[in-house]
C-alpha cells in the first residue's frame, strides 16, 4: 500500500542571500549547507523534508534546509539566487505537498 502524501495550504514568501534577509552568513543555511536552487526555509517542517508546490512550480522538488525568524512559524520561504527575483515572487498562498 503506497503512502498518500500530506497536503497543506500555507503562505509562501521568498528570500535571497543578502545579510538583511538572512544573517551574517547569507550563503549558508541553518542546516549548514550552501544555498542553491530548490532550498526552502521552514520552521514547522524538519530539515531534509521534501515538498512540491505544483500550482507554482509543477513537479519541482524543494528541500527544507533553512529556518526563518520565529514570527514566521507558519510560512515557507523559497530561496532565489537574486534579490529582484525574490521580490518579484512576493507573497503567495498555495497548496504544498509534503513528500517525505
Amino acid at each position: 500500500m503506497s503512502k498518500v502524501p500530506n497536503t497543506i495550504r500555507t503562505i509562501l514568501t521568498a528570500y535571497s542571500s543578502t545579510p538583511d534577509q538572512t544573517d551574517d552568513t547569507p550563503f549558508t543555511t541553518a542546516s549548514n549547507t550552501t544555498v542553491r536552487d530548490g532550498v526552502i526555509a521552514s520552521n514547522f517542517l524538519a530539515f531534509g523534508t521534501k515538498v512540491q508546490i505544483p500550482l507554482l512550480f509543477g513537479d519541482k522538488v524543494f528541500t527544507v534546509e533553512d529556518r526563518m525568524a520565529r514570527k514566521h512559524d507558519d510560512k515557507i520561504d523559497i530561496w532565489f539566487p537574486e534579490r529582484h527575483l525574490a521580490k518579484n515572487f512576493g507573497v503567495k498562498e498555495a497548496e504544498v505537498i509534503i513528500l517525505e
